[in-house]
């Protein structure tokens, strides 16, 4: 098992709302950036999947909100993979302000073919990195 990868973001004004918290709505915009700075890293530049012949699509998202972030605040987004199956990707991100669990969720991928449409396996690179990383 890898190490759960980890991304650092900093809370921007325009992301909070009128309570001065966090817009819940954003979390998932978080996750979207560590999700493709987690491919960048440790995958590949996430521009090449289309050219590979595959795409990653959202089959569903659920967070659950327990305190919002607060502008300025660094917010760790952290993304264990609870899944890798045949054609899907399960993360279960969690949105900390340092020991402060903000949010938690699960977020179902997809593997599809660009070109022609519908699922298709994971790619078998894809699957190594990512069986790598699964924490159970």
């Amino acid at each position: 098992m890898g190490e759960i990868f980890t991304h650092r973001l900093r809370v921007r004004y325009s992301e909070c709302d009128q309570q001065g918290v966090v817009f819940n709505g954003h979390y998932l915009f978080f996750y979207d950036v560590a999700l493709t700075e987690m491919w960048r890293e440790l995958i590949a530049d996430p521009g090449r999947m289309v050219q590979d012949g595959y795409d990653l699509v959202v089959a569903e998202a659920r967070i659950r909100f327990r305190e919002g972030a607060r502008f300025d605040e660094v917010l760790e987004v952290r993304m264990p993979v609870a899944h890798v199956g045949v054609t899907s990707l399960v993360v279960r991100p969690e949105f900390r302000v340092g020991e402060r669990l903000l949010a938690d969720g699960e977020v179902r991928h997809v593997f599809v073919d660009p070109a022609a449409g519908g699922k298709r396996e994971m790619p078998p690179a894809v699957r190594s990195v990512l069986e790598s990383l699964h924490v159970p």
